[in-house]
């Protein structure tokens, strides 16, 4: 919608296909349907690609602020959430009912329960594409082609693999692709330890290689969620450990020891329930130590309690895959595509915009302004 609406403003005579019942279902479903539709802060260090340069010339010329600007112009009131992310007061509907109109405005069709056969490319300057609705079957003509089908992540909003098989058809690499921005599984065992403790959230520390997100993760009865869980899974490879500190702003070692030498007679868990739910700590520690009073603890074993809270290791069995996962890492090489217009090198008039690139973004509304920017450079061009 954001490159057909830029590509009316020019004069173009533009129609989107689509195989949805509705137009923009995942605007619709996204930020709890209140859409997170963007960041205070975007940079290209908000975004994972093989080619980290990429999108910094698209967020440069289309920028936050300039969608927020749209935003403001159609008077939809919306509140900043913690690490600048910025949702709809009301509804993600809001949002989608701007980019329809401003579709209107610029005299844009929307065709929807659209299928697309195949596409064909015989000439320099047509493309040929064969499309099927339930009523019947229509050949379309068009000198400019955009692929703006997204990614693989949540398959009952219809998602496919239609953009990257494309992609491919035309001779352009895509890289291999995952699920990211997802919920983590745990090996069986792990699973079962923890499955007490679904429901809990606590804020934390996740670390993985070089990689940390602080924010809330979230036990779940398959295993871990929650943003810092989420952002992190984007780094994440099977076979990897997560290291957790379940406590970021305190050395808890130090501060057990401190108060131990206070000459408290309290018992262990009860000091540890002021800073974790008590079902955490009697998973994490065993009966007998926690309720050991605390004078009564050598010094080296506060340092291994604290070590057991603050550098928590575990591996994760996989993901949740694309079933739950926000959005979809890897895709068409960005090597292959233009960074100014987002045209393919190798097929004249030939785009390609938002998820079914390879880049990805982080949580936070950073992936719907890489499909803004992305499709307002396009639709300067097409």
């Amino acid at each position: 919608m954001m490159c057909a609406i830029e590509a009316g403003k020019r004069g173009r005579s533009v129609m989107i296909l689509d195989h949805a019942a509705k137009a923009g279902n995942k605007i619709r479903m996204s930020g709890g349907g209140r859409c997170n539709f963007t960041n205070y802060d975007v940079s290209a260090e908000n975004y994972i690609s093989h080619n980290p340069h990429f999108c910094k010339s698209a967020l440069s010329r289309f920028t936050q602020w300039d969608f927020i600007a749209w935003v403001e112009k159609y008077h939809i009131p919306y509140h900043e959430r913690s690490h600048g992310q910025l949702f709809c007061n009301d509804s993600a509907k809001d949002i989608l009912d701007m980019l329809l109109a401003e579709c209107q405005n610029s005299n844009v069709s929307i065709n929807l329960k659209t299928d697309i056969l195949d596409i064909s490319h015989p000439e320099d300057n047509e493309f040929i594409i064969n499309t099927r609705t339930k009523e019947t079957t229509q050949t379309y003509h068009c000198h400019s082609l955009v692929i703006a089908t997204g990614g693989l992540s949540i398959p009952t909003m219809g998602a496919t693999a239609f953009g990257y098989q494309l992609a491919k058809q035309f001779g352009l690499h895509v890289w291999p692709t995952r699920a990211a921005l997802v919920p983590f599984t745990l090996q069986p065992d792990d699973k079962q330890r923890l499955s007490t403790l679904s429901g809990i959230a606590i804020e934390s520390i996740v670390s993985c290689h070089q990689y940390q997100f602080r924010e809330n993760i979230l036990f779940t009865h398959r295993g871990l969620s929650g943003p810092a869980i989420l952002q992190i899974s984007s780094y994440w490879n099977a076979g990897d450990t997560l290291s957790i500190n379940l406590l970021p702003d305190i050395d808890l070692a130090t501060e057990l020891k401190n108060i131990k030498q206070q000459n408290s007679k309290s018992l262990l868990k009860t000091i540890l329930a002021k800073y974790f739910p008590k079902r955490l700590i009697s998973i994490f520690l065993s009966d007998i130590i926690s309720n050991t009073c605390l004078q009564d603890i050598p010094n080296e074993q506060l340092e291994k309690i604290g070590q057991t809270f603050q550098r928590w290791q575990i591996k994760p069995n996989g993901t949740e895959g694309y079933r739950t996962a926000e959005v979809t890492l890897g895709g068409v090489d960005c090597d292959e595509i233009s960074s100014k217009t987002m045209a393919s090198k190798k097929v004249p008039d030939l785009y390609f915009i938002g998820e079914v690139l390879d880049v990805t973004g982080w949580l936070g509304g950073y992936n719907f302004q890489w499909a803004w920017s992305s499709g307002w450079c396009a639709g300067q061009y097409v």
